[in-house]
């Protein structure tokens, strides 16, 4: 009995024993993880404090795109901060150190009336691009897997270590190549002085007295097309003046054109980084600046094109879409050697009808085209479905994608068919007889639908060409999604039904679809009326043409 105790005591501590060391290997993994976890947290809440309250733009990243080296420890780096201002990089460990060390653009010079017109280089030390020339011995600078060379913040000049000598220390920076589109922290201090002192002879403040001075402002709509907005961001950060470059999920437009009042008069150039929608809203501020007496200061407007149609970036030279092939030094070249053109802007109102109806019409401003079926019904299906999911609506291709889906199932339904039975047509108030359609578009610019010239077709029939400054409108018709995919791939031509300086269109019954430069709605018995309302100054450019028909540039 008592060798049986004794082994039933062995095989309970043998069992304990057992569900101890379970117990161990079970918590152990789970304590660690949640301490690892605990710690991760933490640093990423004292890394967050420090992006909050530094002067310099820090953004975090798991993996730099090239060779980086710690500007504190000078250790090879594959993750860290870097910031989109100045450009440097910093290990986790080191960035406390790096933010109180060095220091980050500076908009605006701390100074008064007596501002300098001149600032000394601000050098950087290590990471300097790849390719880049020494100003001194011209030899290639960054070679050397260390951290190395030194390079400007502003006009991007780099220096070998060896090159570097007290006098290029104190020199005068010239801005460099886009000295011309730079604003300069000592101009704004100087500006900011005499406002205080409520003086206006801004004439004698360098540079606003040099010649060629072009001031560029960027826009970025980060939630545009394929999400880029982001990147272009710290990459037009790093070649002009911060303050320069704004964020229009931050800052609306009204405001951020507030910067062109302290800017020369008809001198400024703004470039907006997104689809058409953004440039549309860009545009509303910049008539708002006419209504406020600040039409001296209206800026002219390029386009980055990052939305998913970009037929107004297409008309004006811009490309179809922008997907990163193009250097952004070579997009400020484009913009510093773009042409001053008009375009016309048109007031939509749509009134609906009824005895008892007493809300105020609906207006719109319209910049590309309206449009009442098949392809305002694509567009009405696709803003249902992205406002549902819009995580999934972030890649053109996948938008394109869907706008074709859509456009496929109306061949088949034909949601819109007799068209021409329930509406009526007048062009400068004279009534035209319609023939059997599906669809109605009314043209203010030469391209539509992603990149097909409509009022064109084929361009095998004489026409009157097509203009976004003559004050006139193109207005055609299309039989269904079907022959609008014909004209797309020029087999076959619209139904022009012919040019006015006012449009006006009557819903007679139903319920139909209609859009004004890509904002759909479903619209019940109305009156649309488009007349001209005023012109906005744009920017051209000569070196993208996405057409090689000869009407599309004899067009322009």
């Amino acid at each position: 009995a008592g060798m049986e105790g004794s082994g039933d005591a062995s095989r309970a501590w043998a069992d304990w024993r057992l569900a101890l060391w379970t117990l161990c290997s079970v918590l152990l993994p789970v304590l660690i993880t949640a301490w690892c976890s605990f710690q991760r947290s933490r640093r990423q809440l004292l890394i967050r404090d420090i992006f909050r309250k530094s002067k310099h733009d820090w953004h975090y990243t798991d993996l730099f795109g090239s060779p980086s080296y710690c500007c504190v420890c000078a250790q090879h780096i594959l993750r860290g901060a870097f910031c989109s201002c100045c450009g440097l990089r910093v290990c986790e460990a080191c960035l406390k150190k790096a933010d109180r060390r060095f220091l980050c653009k500076e908009i605006m010079m701390r100074g008064t009336a007596g501002a300098p017109g001149s600032m000394p280089h601000h050098w950087i030390r290590g990471n300097v691009p790849l390719c880049s020339c020494c100003m001194v011995c011209k030899q290639q600078c960054g070679t050397q897997p260390k951290l190395c060379d030194y390079r400007c913040v502003w006009c991007q000049y780099t220096v070998h270590d060896e090159c570097m000598v007290d006098c290029l220390r104190t020199e005068d920076c010239t801005f460099g190549e886009f000295k011309d589109l730079v604003i300069p922290p000592y101009y704004l201090s100087a500006i900011n002085q005499m406002r205080k002192e409520k003086r206006t002879n801004y004439e004698k403040v360098v540079p606003y007295c040099r010649k060629h001075w072009m001031p560029v402002m960027v826009l970025a709509n980060t939630r545009s097309g394929n999400n880029m907005g982001e990147v272009f961001l710290g990459e037009f950060k790093m070649l002009l003046n911060p303050v320069q470059v704004f964020d229009l999920s931050k800052i609306a437009p009204a405001k951020a054109l507030q910067l062109c009042t302290w800017l020369p008069c008809n001198a400024v150039r703004v470039l907006v980084c997104g689809g058409d929608g953004t440039v549309g809203w860009v545009l509303d501020a910049i008539d708002e600046m006419k209504i406020k007496g600040q039409e001296r200061y209206i800026p002219q407007v390029a386009i980055l094109p990052l939305g998913t149609g970009n037929d107004l970036s297409n008309t004006l030279g811009w490309g179809a879409g922008y997907a990163g092939e193009v250097p952004v030094e070579q997009i400020l070249r484009n913009v510093m050697e773009a042409d001053g053109i008009k375009l016309d802007r048109w007031k939509v109102q749509v009134t609906n009808k009824g005895y008892y109806n007493l809300r105020k019409p609906k207006v719109f401003t319209m910049n590309n085209y309206f449009s009442v079926g098949p392809d305002a019904l694509m567009a009405l299906n696709f803003h249902a479905h992205r406002e549902k999911t819009p995580s999934l609506f972030s890649s053109r291709i996948i938008n394109k994608g869907v706008y074709f889906f859509y456009g496929t199932k109306d061949c088949l339904v034909q949601e819109c068919k007799d068209l021409n039975k329930k509406v009526e047509l007048e062009l400068d108030g004279e009534r035209i007889e319609l023939p059997n359609l599906e669809g109605i578009i009314v043209l203010n610019i030469g391209y539509w639908g992603g990149g097909c010239r409509l009022w064109e077709g084929m361009g095998d029939e004489p026409y009157p060409l097509a203009r976004h400054d003559d004050g006139l409108l193109e207005v055609v018709g299309v039989h269904g999604s079907f022959h609008c995919a014909q004209i797309q791939v020029k087999l076959a031509n619209p139904v022009r039904l012919g040019q006015a300086h006012t449009v006006r269109l009557i819903l007679k019954s139903s319920k139909m679809p209609m859009q004004v430069d890509g904002e759909p709605w479903a619209q019940g018995p109305c009156t649309v009326t488009i007349t001209h309302k005023t012109h906005a100054l744009m920017l051209y450019h000569s070196g993208e043409q996405t057409d090689d028909d000869d009407a599309s540039s004899l067009s322009e």
